[in-house]
């Protein structure tokens, strides 16, 4: 009988966050995957966890998957953790998880801290609705397509960043997004030193600028206010179909261009040429 993965959410700083059924959990399965083994042995440690560990990373994803789908085919029963937070959320688990589920492997949740919806709730700028982005990727132009491609985003956007790398990624958010747009930053989540700052991405910089980044970051960046929908001026569509007819283009042709120059119906300024002529 095949046995079962299990994502288990480990607390993202403050042990005390870690939930009862989650160390129940870890005391029960026969052995753990770990992104980092020396980190997890400290969750161990603490809540007098003994159990197998086997490193499940980023550069041992592939080799390291397979070795632990198949054990778990063969009966065991695996627990997978990330050093902080929800496994398989901005780490290889992900990858885990289709593997198993390929496999036809049975996979439960045991939820848990979450610096996601941590900084979410804490930003005061999300309106219920918020796009988690991750990561930036390190390579220039990957980054720049990323962040061009969240433009025009209308939610509220998560990401997360490292302290080497803060001031550039709010130096190229500024570039995209303006000097004016709200952002909430938090910093140590759930630890002695957490802070959360809210302000604009031009203040952020400036503070980022001239003081030293310390601890893990993440920032949630408002979104492109909603652009007022205003209805189509059918008049101005027909003044323009009729001065496109005097020039010389076709009743449909005139209809068709002034319908894409104003987003007026196309039929509709076309059957008001036709009952009104063209005068």
């Amino acid at each position: 009988m095949a046995g079962k993965l299990y994502l288990v959410g480990t607390p993202i700083g403050n042990l005390g966050d870690f939930s009862p059924r989650g160390a129940e959990t870890l005391r029960t399965v026969d052995f753990i995957a770990a992104e980092d083994t020396r980190v997890t042995i400290k969750l161990l440690n603490r809540f007098e966890i003994k159990k197998p560990l086997v490193s499940y990373h980023e550069h041992n994803r592939t080799e390291s998957g397979e070795k632990i789908a198949a054990r778990i085919e063969n009966g065991e029963n695996c627990a997978l953790v990330t050093d902080a937070g929800m496994p398989a959320v901005s780490d290889p688990g992900a990858e885990l998880v289709k593997l198993c589920a390929e496999r036809g492997t049975e996979i439960v949740v045991v939820p848990g801290p979450s610096a996601v919806t941590s900084a979410a709730a804490l930003s005061g700028i999300t309106g219920g609705r918020f796009a988690f982005e991750g990561f930036l990727s390190a390579d220039k132009r990957v980054r720049a397509e990323h962040l061009n491609s969240l433009r025009n985003e209308e939610r509220a956007m998560v990401f997360y960043e490292a302290p080497h790398k803060i001031v550039r990624t709010l130096a190229d958010m500024l570039a995209v997004f303006g000097a004016e747009r709200a952002v909430s930053i938090s910093r140590e989540l759930t630890k002695i030193h957490e802070e959360t700052r809210r302000g604009t991405l031009g203040e952020a910089l400036t503070w980022y600028e001239n003081t030293a980044p310390r601890g893990e970051f993440a920032l949630v960046v408002a979104g492109r206010e909603k652009r007022e929908q205003t209805a189509p001026d059918v008049n101005a569509a027909l003044a323009l179909a009729k001065s496109l007819m005097k020039n010389g283009s076709s009743l449909r042709d005139a209809a068709k261009s002034a319908a894409e120059a104003t987003g007026a119906p196309r039929n509709k300024i076309y059957a008001l040429l036709t009952v009104g002529g063209a005068e």
